[in-house]
């Protein structure tokens, strides 16, 4: 179904209003006027109810419409900014909420009709304002209470769902759901607005707009915007955008961002500029205009308004832009990433390798999560989470299935305190129990976009739709275990069968994204002793390979734990298991995994031994390698104290000092850093050396192992980690080395993970290494805008600048910088690295953007000689001329190749005929 909102917008960019209060303050309205006759004995002040003015002012209300349409707008919004129970409660004026939007819908919508008439083939529209209340449902407005909240999901639903019956009533032709500051309440505002449409028996399409609350580009409630649009965007959503926060020049970045990735319209409505000193706002239409035309000049928009400070002049310095717009901005092709998200967004693409679920806030997993939850030890059982985000987890299962505990009530206070916890926070959260009320409950706390775990069909296909319909409404992902009607599936046949019957159901009744659909297909325990359970590793893989090739999009995910528990109280052949199951599977596809991110074995580092043992039993190659591998586990059982295992443990000390050092790296392993650092000192002219040698060949061997699936994240932050804490006992040597030479800084670097990747570990050895070498480092973090390291480039006077990424999308985001890093005039070189960076992607899509030095550099040993290269006067320009010379080969290789293809028609003209 097509709304003529949605078709009219495919056609043209559309003007929307601007301010309803700027306008009423005009009027300087007194008490009386707000309470006009009907409530002149009302028993509290209602002045500044604007809403209330729809009954007791209604020719202001519709003078001010009129204005604006006159002005050239072509949807006005009603006056119900704030008509619903949850902020007219203020004035004790709930009970007029139904009264209120009927007529602020009607005023509007009456208006709006006479104006087609006059300019006939030009609809006018009417949406209905939907404002985000004054309580937040994600964070605690009591400090010494972080769990507490003013306001539940289930209640703003049903105050959102009382104000939008009326407006639908009324004759508005969409919701619109703005000025969002907490994306939960968001989150039940489109939640009601569906049962809304639902109880009017008419259909509307929901706009939305949120508000961010400073420069950082994060609401109120803390997400970053490409999260809020994973939460909140579905094909529901007409339109996306940006109010209020700011001026039209500080509101572009985040709607860029939107514009970029949005597969919707997409709106803006900013301030007239920021407020004075008195509250008032200076922005002129004229250069309001002049602002916004790069809006329309970079095709970011197809709705554009104003906010606060705005009037129907601003609105009408618009025409001009709206006629002469070359194009009209299209939604984004929609892709099939799954996008999760916290504060923060996290992508599954195949880039990530693994991504990693920390099972250890599990009460059935772990007995000490338990034991806090119990005690209601909250504070301990948010380290627990902590703990895992610090050893790399990038997903926090959340599971409170326990006999003696109340779930749904407990589910529902750890989500909320781990809200208050922004490094947790950031992370999106999976929602684990086998009870549907704890599920709901749990999905009614979180504003980012989260994982159900799980659903199925063992109650039968009516009952799994309901789930999956509600999950869906939510915004969240949905794990589907392979269980039936009949059970539990166990083979490879069963386990394709079940998921092959739920992807179907799923997408083609549904509609649920595909790549919203995480299978898990059991992974069950091996080496039991058990004949039958010999096969379950090899059948899950098979599995994995089965659902990549035929149900598209859809992810894999599994318990890994589950695999090994044959061997409980054995952690180093769990470990070991665990490592070569993970190891296969995701080589399979296997996509994620719940893991304790903490414990995880290299799995090159896994004795040759017990390696080949686990091999035979996770591939059931050998009929005996069960019996093979429960003596070896009996054997390292045997030798767990005493000296045989201190000679096992330190076997590796008996090696060459730079094979010590490099193996603490790659294990992780600091105990040993003081002495061994020691006896380097000894033997190398500097501690610079050190780092540059073994310990960087440590990290290179990471690098390699971390690229060929043979470490996972976990593992690489904990090396990091080593890194850092080597590098700082040499910290001490080194200044005093410098010192003594009499050195100055070498120059200042600016480093930062460009903007849409939260990824560091790379980043922050490149900003260790630099420091060693005497350069002044400035770190801007993650997730940085583009803006921001274009300013701080120009206001620091660096001499270089180095840009990290690990995901595909950062590459695009690596040549924007590029291009404003020219725009800007910077004259400094722009180093580039990341797993994802390549030099033949240097050479052809960034280095053109920009005339300085571009430099593709592969790994973090190598900043150091680049830039001494680059900064020194007599290597320079020699250093300059070969790398043009090596990207323009590259460049005209790539044209070359290009140049060797015929269309898709001349190819299949030339096809063989073999039969």
């Amino acid at each position: 179904m097509k709304f003529p909102l949605q078709s009219e917008l495919e056609k043209r960019i559309l003007v929307l209003d601007g301010a309803m209060g700027t306008m009423i303050q005009r009027y300087k309205l007194d008490e009386n006027d707000y309470r006009g006759e009907r409530f002149a004995a009302w028993h509290t002040p209602v002045k500044g109810n604007n809403d209330l003015l729809c009954l007791t002012r209604p020719d202001i209300i519709r003078a001010i419409h009129g204005e604006y349409l006159e002005a050239g707008a072509d949807i006005i919004e009603t006056c119900s900014f704030n008509a619903q129970a949850v902020s007219m409660a203020d004035y004790g004026m709930e009970s007029l909420v139904r009264e209120i939007n009927l007529a602020a819908a009607r005023i509007a919508r009456e208006i709006a009709d006479e104006y087609p008439q006059k300019t006939p083939g030009k609809p006018r529209f009417v949406v209905g304002s939907v404002g985000p209340t004054n309580k937040t449902a994600s964070m605690s407005a009591d400090v010494n209470d972080p769990a507490a909240r003013a306001i539940s999901f289930d209640d703003l639903a049903v105050f959102y769902q009382e104000q939008m019956e009326a407006l639908i009533e009324g004759g508005v032709d969409a919701l619109l759901i703005e000025t969002i500051f907490d994306t939960l309440n968001a989150k039940a505002a489109v939640f009601a607005a569906e049962e809304a449409m639902k109880a009017q028996k008419k259909r509307v399409p929901v706009m939305l707009s949120v508000t961010v609350a400073d420069k950082s580009g994060r609401t109120l409630s803390g997400q970053t915007v490409r999260a809020f649009m994973a939460s909140m965007l579905s094909e529901n959503i007409l339109s996306i955008g940006v109010n209020c926060s700011f001026g039209a020049k500080d509101l572009k970045p985040y709607l860029a961002e939107m514009a970029a990735n949005a597969p919707c319209f997409v709106s803006a409505y900013p301030n007239a500029g920021l407020p004075n000193q008195f509250g008032d706002y200076d922005e002129t239409p004229a250069r309001m205009a002049e602002q916004v035309k790069e809006y329309f000049d970079e095709g970011l928009i197809n709705i554009i308004g104003g906010c606060c400070g705005t009037t129907p002049a601003h609105i009408a310095a618009y025409k001009t832009l709206v006629e002469t717009a070359k194009f009209i901005r299209r939604p984004v092709e929609k892709t099939f990433v799954t996008e999760l998200s916290g504060l923060d967004l996290l992508e599954i693409r195949p880039e990530n390798n693994f991504v990693n679920i920390g099972e250890r806030c599990n009460v059935a997993g772990s007995r000490k999560f338990l034991r806090l939850i119990n005690e209601k030890k909250y504070d301990e059982a948010l380290a627990i989470a902590r703990e895992q985000v610090e050893d790399g987890a990038q997903i926090i299962d959340v599971n409170m299935d326990d006999a003696m505990l109340n779930a749904r009530d407990e589910m529902v206070v750890f989500l909320n305190l781990l809200a208050s916890e922004p490094d947790i926070a950031r992370l999106p959260v999976m929602i684990d129990s086998s009870k549907w009320e704890v599920i709901e409950a749990g999905l009614k706390c979180l504003q980012g976009k989260p994982v159900v775990n799980s659903i199925s069909l063992k109650e039968g296909e009516d009952e799994f739709l309901r789930k999956a319909e509600k999950i869906r409404r939510y915004g969240a992902a949905a794990v589907v275990m392979a269980f039936d009607e009949k059970g539990q599936a166990d083979s490879f046949e069963r386990k394709i069968e079940i998921c092959g019957r739920a992807y179907k159901l799923l997408v083609e009744k549904l509609n649920f994204p595909p790549q919203d659909i995480i299978f898990d297909p059991n992974i069950l325990a091996i080496a039991t002793g058990i004949e039958e359970h010999n096969n379950y590793a090899v059948d899950f893989i098979r599995s994995v390979e089965w659902i990549k090739a035929h149900l598209p999009h859809a992810k894999v995910s599994g318990g890994v734990s589950n695999l090994s528990f044959s061997f409980r109280g054995n952690n180093t052949v769990r470990e070991a298991l665990q490592s070569v199951f993970l190891y296969h599977a995701v080589r399979a596809g296997m996509d994620m995994g719940i893991v304790n991110a903490g414990m995880m074995q290299v799995y090159e580092d896994i004795p040759a031994d017990l390696l080949a043992l686990c091999e035979a039993v996770v591939l059931n190659t050998q009929p005996d390698a069960t019996e093979r591998l429960i003596e070896k586990a009996q054997e390292i059982k045997a030798n767990a104290s005493g000296e045989v295992k201190e000679i096992r443990k330190d076997e590796w000390r008996m090696r060459s000092l730079d094979e010590r050092l490099s193996y603490s790296l790659v294990k992780g392993i600091s105990d040993y850093l003081e002495e061994d650092l020691k006896e380097a000192l000894e033997k190398y002219p500097t501690a610079l050396e050190i780092i540059e040698k073994p310990l960087m060949n440590g990290m290179n061997t990471v690098g390699a192992l971390f690229g060929e699936g043979k470490m996972f994240l976990p593992q690489v932050v904990k090396t990091a980690r080593t890194m850092k804490q080597a590098v700082a006992i040499l910290q001490p040597v080194i200044e005093a080395q410098n010192a003594q030479g009499g050195s100055t800084k070498a120059g200042k670097m600016l480093l930062a993970t460009v903007k849409g990747d939260v990824h560091d570990i790379g980043k922050n050895i490149v900003s260790v290494i630099m420091a060693c070498n005497n350069y002044e480092v400035i770190d801007l973090g993650v997730m940085v805008p583009t803006e921001q390291i274009v300013q701080t480039a120009l206001d620091e006077k660096v001499d270089a600048v180095g840009l990290s990424g690990l995901i595909t999308p950062s590459l695009e985001e690596m040549s924007i910088v590029a291009a404003e890093m020219q725009r800007a005039g910077l004259s400094v070189p722009l180093l580039i690295g990341g797993a994802t960076t390549s030099k033949i992607h240097t050479a052809v899509k960034i280095a053109p953007n920009y005339a300085q030095p571009v430099v593709y550099v592969k790994d973090a040993s190598q900043n150091v000689t680049v830039l001494s290269k680059l900064l020194n006067p007599a290597t320079h320009d020699g250093f300059v001329a070969d790398l043009q010379s090596e990207y323009q080969a590259l460049r005209r290789q790539r044209n070359e190749t290009q140049s060797n293809l015929v269309s898709l028609e001349e190819a299949r003209s030339k096809k063989a005929n073999l039969f």
